[in-house]
């Protein structure tokens, strides 16, 4: 309790007000959401198949599957509606790559966030020690956030494909007696897909959290304090050239450029000193 007391005292709570420390604990929770709802994920289907001989129909075969979806392990059992012979019958696809991408990514999200939450309220002044600690977290937030559009566009696809490959409709068609016309089949009910459409929406998400974190972190790098640094510099010096007198007001004072009086005083060159000055003294 000693050792829990002194590392709450020394913690900076207060950075989980900032936007760095908030979006780190929501990308912290989000990727809890995602790789829950994709990995504990487990559905099942259901289709009938009346044979013409009602003794040999089975009207509810239940087809289960789960997370890493390699549906082509999945098999189940089915009226071949010949005699009392059954047939496996197996599902088609393995979409095992595109699951396991998207969960990897969200674990490994979800121990970086753990992580830096705690090096922000504990470890702060290590953190901003020397850079490294800013520049280090700038980096993987980016290719976290690159990984996360990624994995979730691949799993988007790769559910799709799920969709498709354990639609009922889809799954009759693997079944011999099905393509019998003398026999009917039909679907009793499809898979739930809550849990795995959630998972794609929190894959976006957690991408759109990683990206936005992209500009905070890297305000706490010494790129963007040196920019900010060189940006100040030359604002000081551009506003320190506007504020220089732009003229020397006693250059306007220098004698004979603009004293206009003593240009009226000197004598014209057009008048000529001591000449008539009028046409009558001439004659």
């Amino acid at each position: 309790m000693d050792t829990a007391d002194q590392l709450a005292s020394a913690g900076t709570f207060q950075v989980l007000k900032l936007p760095l420390g908030f979006i780190r604990v929501l990308e912290w929770l989000f990727a809890i959401f995602a790789f829950a709802t994709c990995g504990g994920y487990s559905g099942q289907l259901r289709v009938s198949v009346d044979c013409m001989e009602k003794a040999r129909s089975n009207l509810s075969i239940g087809i289960d599957f789960a997370y890493p979806f390699r549906l082509y392990q999945v098999s189940f059992e089915a009226p071949a509606c010949e005699g009392i012979r059954t047939e496996r019958v197996s599902l088609i696809g393995d979409y095992s790559s595109s699951a396991e991408f998207f969960v990897t990514i969200a674990v490994f999200a979800f121990l970086y966030s753990l992580m830096a939450t705690i090096v922000y309220i504990f470890f702060q002044n290590k953190y901003r020690e020397n850079n490294r600690g800013p520049l280090i977290d700038f980096v993987v937030t980016v290719v976290f956030s690159f990984m996360w559009l990624v994995s979730s566009s691949a799993w988007a696809k790769a559910l799709s494909d799920v969709k498709v490959a354990t639609d009922p409709d889809e799954v009759q068609l693997l079944i011999s007696a099905c393509k019998v016309q003398t026999n009917k089949c039909g679907s009793v009910h499809g898979p739930r897909w809550s849990g795995l459409n959630t998972s794609v929406a929190f894959g976006f998400l957690n991408f759109v959290l990683w990206a936005g974190n992209i500009w905070f972190v890297f305000k706490e790098t010494g790129w963007h304090k040196g920019g900010a640094r060189l940006a100040g510099g030359a604002s000081e010096k551009q506003s320190g050239t506007f504020n220089q007198q732009p003229y020397n007001q006693g250059s306007f004072d220098q004698s004979g450029s603009y004293n206009t009086q003593g240009n009226l005083g000197q004598p014209s060159e057009y008048s000529q000193v001591g000449g008539p000055t009028s046409y009558s003294n001439q004659m």
